[in-house]
């Protein structure tokens, strides 16, 4: 009966090792395909894509501290799942996602990526880095 339960105690941390190595070896991967997804835009090469706008373009900051002219939606940050009809349908259509600094939407970002999403940029710096670049916030 011993050698049973050694043998088994044995096998079992043999495959928990395994599972651990696999799943710290897949994590990078997950990462990397959620940053691949994501293209980062300074304020002058979203300035350029707004002359042509062709893609849809939400403020995600909550409370509301302004816009950049020409936005299509304002979703909070942290309602994204809730409010994805919102979005477009096509998964691969372009959407452009800001805030005030940067971190309501490297948020934002991730869970549209975790929803299929594969066309997304982000505005580095959020509306504090559009304003440095001496580009108009619209205040309503």
């Amino acid at each position: 009966m011993r050698q049973i339960n050694r043998a088994f105690t044995r096998r079992f941390i043999v495959l928990s090792g395994l599972t651990v190595a696999l799943a710290s070896l897949l994590r990078p991967i997950a990462v990397f395909a959620a940053d691949a997804a994501v293209t980062k835009l300074s304020a002058q090469e979203l300035a350029a894509k707004l002359a042509a706008k062709d893609f849809f373009f939400v403020n995600v900051h909550i409370p509301y501290a302004g816009e950049i002219d020409k936005t299509d939606a304002f979703i909070p940050f942290d309602k994204i799942a809730e409010n994805l009809s919102k979005f477009p349908a096509d998964k691969a259509a372009a959407i452009v996602i800001y805030c005030r600094s940067g971190r309501m939407s490297d948020l934002a970002t991730k869970e549209l990526v975790a929803r299929g999403y594969t066309n997304i940029s982000d505005l580095t710096g959020g509306m504090n880095a559009w304003k440095a670049a001496g580009l108009p916030i619209v205040e309503k």
